[in-house]
């Protein structure tokens, strides 16, 4: 994982200006990023038929956490504060529907109890990043 800058600036009581060059830079987007990846390889060892279901439905939304930052950040460029929050309100709920998705395959057997722990407690992780971020002013 790349090593993210602590450039944030206190501008309010609790509001924050972000300092990064790149999206890349972003906690938030490293990690779900990296869960994205692993969930990914993780799926490849379902069964044949949850591949197109079960599987690529876990797919979809932890990858769809990592891109939505991407966006929102990218919005950000153009001084859209609420386009920037909508996307990061976006990968807030995508990240809970993937944690949806960690119960499913517990429950149906795919994964076991630490794998849907570990899961579980990135996605908690990075949804306390993105809560933090909408917070942040620019």
């Amino acid at each position: 994982m790349l090593e993210a800058r602590k450039e944030q600036k206190k501008v309010g009581k609790e509001s924050w200006c972000i300092v990064a060059s790149s999206f890349r830079e972003l906690i938030a987007y490293q990690k779900a990023y990296q869960v994205a990846l692993d969930l990914h390889n993780l799926t490849l060892g379902f069964p044949k038929f949850e591949h197109f279901e079960l599987g690529s439905q876990l797919r979809r939304s932890s990858k769809s956490v990592a891109t939505n930052i991407a966006e929102g950040y990218g919005r950000k460029a153009n001084s859209s504060l609420a386009d920037f929050k909508r996307f990061i309100r976006i990968a807030l709920a995508s990240n809970d529907e993937t944690r949806v998705h960690l119960d499913f395959c517990k429950d149906l057997g795919y994964i076991n109890v630490e794998t849907h722990s570990l899961y579980e407690n990135l996605c908690i992780e990075t949804g306390k990043l993105l809560t933090s971020m909408l917070n942040w002013k620019f």
